[in-house]
């Protein structure tokens, strides 16, 4: 294995609410500042995850494209040193003339990356959809993003145009670039529960893989959730050229967040304010499990990329590290996440970077871009002055890109979430062990057939 990199990231979500666009890249000001990229290159930072999203570059038609903003950005960071890992799609839904769940998605989003494969032909990394699972979660799911619907239905059909749409955009780039890799994203989760809720918990905990699973052709008629896809609109020859032809990734990008753990709990009253959800068989709180006591045990982001390693022995990078807190917090947890991938690659893991994300803060993400309340949350930079104003986090990003220890008395503490402070809530009774199945029956596959969509679900970014 390469020593562990450090990676940087533009937090550039369009996601549509609504009729309404919710533009980060507008919001933090980068749109208007390239110089930007000049402060990216004396952090050191020789990767950078960038956007080039569709919505910007063929808002109206996929016959006009628009590329005066890309073409003062890439050259530049040519110049400097810095490799792009290019996003097309960022928790978007496309252009209004389309949306994930249309059929048009897929091919109208190819399209569009040929158009920046033809004009940047020099580009070797793409991630052409983030988080296709989350993404067709919030906004099929749990109907928090257009296109606003909230059942199975359009959750499968969401998920697979995203994947179909990245399968279509490789080739169509590997036209133009053959060795051009893809570096698929996606977050990084766990989930815990109660004894009578393990059934949502090993459902959940299933489906956090799907994306890589069909992505990697790994979704047989033996898999948990075949019949869950085809009882919800797909077909078994739709998922059989998944088999035929799959397109896996050439790195895994794992998004980790403290909110990524989850503790569900049939005993709603315990929790308040709690985030409430359910199956259409239980209504139950839905929890950070960061926050809960009661012998509830983290998996935390080593074993998490262990379990990631394990199922795929494919190349792993966490892609996004962002805690929304104070500086000092904020910097405790990237170096959390530093040291936690450097100890899943001593137990064998080809964990390959870690991507300090959000370099100039995020917008509303506190309500999942719902609401445009201004709500802003620092990164390696403070934007809000409207000029960049480096953070502390900005001096450990520094010293991770020059190799150089970094020694600071904020690290001679421990983060919050490693404090007893951190508990406000107490289960109802003793969390079961989170466990997967290892035998899939009929019986079991019948299971994850059954209607197990969520409502009302919201959660703190």
């Amino acid at each position: 294995m390469n020593q562990l990199d450090i990676w940087g990231g533009i937090e550039c979500s369009h996601c549509r609410v609504g009729d309404t666009y919710s533009d980060q890249l507008t919001r933090n000001g980068h749109w208007h500042r390239v110089d930007d990229l000049d402060a990216l290159a004396d952090l050191g930072l020789k990767t950078l995850r960038y956007p080039l999203l569709w919505e910007h570059t063929a808002p109206d038609s996929p016959e006009t494209c628009a590329w005066t903003w890309p073409d003062e950005r890439l050259p530049r960071l040519r110049e400097l040193g810095i490799n792009p890992i290019i996003g097309l799609v960022h928790h978007g839904s496309g252009p209004r003339y389309t949306a994930l769940n249309q059929d048009n998605f897929a091919t109208g989003l190819a399209r569009h990356a040929a158009n920046v494969a033809r004009r940047y032909p020099w580009l070797t990394h793409f991630t052409p959809v983030n988080e296709p699972l989350t993404t067709a979660r919030f906004s099929a799911l749990y109907g928090h993003w257009y296109p606003h619907t909230a059942d199975d239905h359009n959750f499968v059909r969401a998920l697979l145009n995203q994947l179909e749409a990245t399968r279509l955009s490789m080739k169509a780039i590997r036209e133009i670039i053959p060795h051009a890799q893809l570096v698929q994203t996606e977050d990084l989760a766990q989930v815990h529960s109660t004894p009578a809720l393990r059934y949502q918990a090993d459902f959940e905990n299933h489906r956090r893989w799907l994306s890589f699973d069909i992505l990697c052709g790994k979704v047989t008629p033996a898999h948990p959730f075949w019949n869950y896809l085809c009882q919800h609109g797909a077909t078994e020859a739709e998922l059989q050229t998944w088999l035929d032809d799959p397109c896996p990734p050439q790195v895994m990008g794992l998004n980790h967040y403290l909110t990524s753990e989850r503790f569900l709990d049939e005993d709603l009253g315990s929790y308040w304010p709690c985030h409430a959800a359910s199956n259409h068989r239980q209504r139950y709180a839905d929890v950070e499990a960061v926050r809960v006591g009661g012998g509830v045990q983290l998996a935390g982001v080593t074993s998490l990329l262990l379990q990631a390693w394990q199922r795929y022995h494919l190349p792993l990078a966490i892609t996004e590290a962002h805690l929304n807190c104070t500086r000092e917090e904020q910097v405790r947890w990237l170096n959390y996440v530093w040291e936690a991938a450097h100890a899943a690659r001593r137990q064998g893991a080809d964990v390959c970077a870690v991507t300090a994300w959000s370099l100039f803060g995020a917008y509303d993400w506190d309500s999942l871009l719902t609401r445009a309340a201004n709500s802003y949350e620092t990164g390696v930079f403070d934007v809000r002055s409207g000029q960049l104003r480096p953070t502390l986090l900005a001096r450990l990003v520094r010293s991770l890109a020059q190799g150089q220890p970094f020694e600071h008395p904020v690290l001679q503490s421990r983060g919050w979430w490693q404090r007893p402070e951190r508990i406000q809530f107490q289960p109802s009774v003793a969390p079961a062990r989170p466990q997967l199945l290892k035998a899939i029956t009929p019986r079991v596959k019948a299971r994850y057939a059954t209607h197990h969509d969520e409502e009302n679900l919201e959660y703190a970014a």
